[in-house]
């Protein structure tokens, strides 16, 4: 009873009312306001279908993405701590992750498991919406952004690979660049724009954190948001009619 006194206490303060303007009753009025009026939760919507909260029409797929999104955030911004992108810093760096940080290994691997599951768990994503034709009017647009994320997934997991700068990393790097290199007319130009040069050197290295660290991941989280609120602009999530 005290706590509950407290929060009510909390929930009636002037602060309170000023930072949270609606939502209090239990009327759907009042539901519908707390969800327009924040936001966050803006992005979803006020009402929706049962079926679609079930496992069947989306195999959650798209929250799994998310999720491993989100633990790559958290874990990467921890080994940002333990990371100088230099030569030859970042080689040693990794293996201090690996000897002397405490569960450094446990870290590095999770962020690079969950790499790997966003990437499997992006193309599922996209083949379980095509599979069931989410794509179609008027979620065309949607779709689009959907390939872009799932771009932009790849890109962040390609970015990454070059970090560690050892033996596998370089020559990775060095290979996809030179794959870059054989685009017709631009691909001399693209390659030199990804390496910052000619080769696979310090600057490169640089070049790979700033877009793994801070400019892809923040193009991710706006076309995040532009996936969520098309959704719910878009009716929600796709859910097809039963059979009769």
């Amino acid at each position: 009873m005290t706590i509950k006194t407290g929060f009510e206490r909390i929930r009636n303060s002037a602060l309170w009312r000023s930072i949270f303007r609606s939502g209090e009753g239990s009327s759907n009025l009042h539901r519908a306001q707390a969800v327009q009026q924040n936001l966050l939760l803006h992005l979803f919507s006020v009402k929706i279908r049962s079926r679609a909260l079930e496992f069947k029409p989306t195999w959650f797929l798209g929250a799994l993405t998310l999720s491993t999104f989100f633990i790559l955030v958290v874990t990467g911004i921890l080994l940002m701590f333990y990371y100088h992108p230099s030569v030859p810093q970042a080689y040693a760096d990794m293996k201090d992750l690996q000897f002397v940080v405490a569960s450094g290994v446990f870290l590095r691997n999770l962020h690079r498991w969950a790499a790997h599951a966003m990437v499997f768990l992006a193309f599922a994503h996209m083949f379980k919406v095509f599979y069931r034709g989410a794509y179609r009017p008027p979620r065309q647009f949607n779709w689009v952004i959907g390939v872009f994320l799932l771009l932009l997934t790849l890109l962040l997991s390609y970015t990454g690979y070059l970090l560690p700068w050892d033996q596998l990393s370089y020559w990775a790097v060095t290979v996809g660049s030179n794959i870059a290199k054989a685009v017709p007319l631009m691909g001399d130009k693209m390659r030199f724009l990804l390496l910052g040069g000619h080769e696979v050197n310090a600057n490169a290295l640089l070049r790979f954190y700033v877009l793994h660290c801070v400019i892809l991941p923040l193009a991710a989280v706006a076309l995040i948001g532009v996936h969520f609120w098309r959704i719910r602009k878009d009716g929600g999530l796709y859910v097809p009619e039963k059979k009769s």
